[in-house]
């Protein structure tokens, strides 16, 4: 028996789901982050290293950076420059353990969004409204 289908020319436009890079070298707030930007409905990449995030073919689709300051060979703060002098401009959201109001300081300055702390600033809204003003959208009610 053959079956015959009817489908409706598309009108509407298609909307782009923004891809946000998660870079941390802890695997347990790398994928609390991922867990958390993929319930607001984005795109969501991880990567264990500043040098990792650097050779991905993500970068150049990253519409916004949640990045750790401490990590292994390259800070995030050390990433942050790299990627503003080879022209990248990337909305960054640093995330940290350790108080440091110089690196504090340093971040904003270049740019950074954001500059949050392990784990208080993580437990809430903040985040969240962070990663929305990063995006340049109003953070949804609640």
């Amino acid at each position: 028996m053959a079956r015959s289908f009817a489908c409706r020319e598309w009108n509407g436009s298609l909307t782009e789901i923004p891809v946000i890079s998660i870079v941390d070298d802890d695997d347990l707030t790398r994928a609390a982050m991922e867990d958390l930007v993929r319930s607001l409905g984005f795109s969501a990449r991880t990567f264990p290293s500043a040098e990792s995030f650097l050779q991905s073919s993500s970068l150049s689709e990253t519409r916004c950076l949640i990045l750790d300051v401490q990590m292994g060979k390259m800070s995030g703060v050390d990433l942050q420059d790299q990627l503003s002098n080879t022209g990248f401009d990337i909305p960054i959201i640093f995330i940290t353990a350790y108080r440091d109001e110089t690196v504090k300081a340093r971040a904003l300055d270049a740019g950074a969004i954001c500059f949050l702390h392990k784990p208080l600033d993580l437990q809430g809204p903040r985040l969240t409204e962070c990663i929305y003003a990063a995006l340049g959208r109003p953070a949804p009610p609640g």
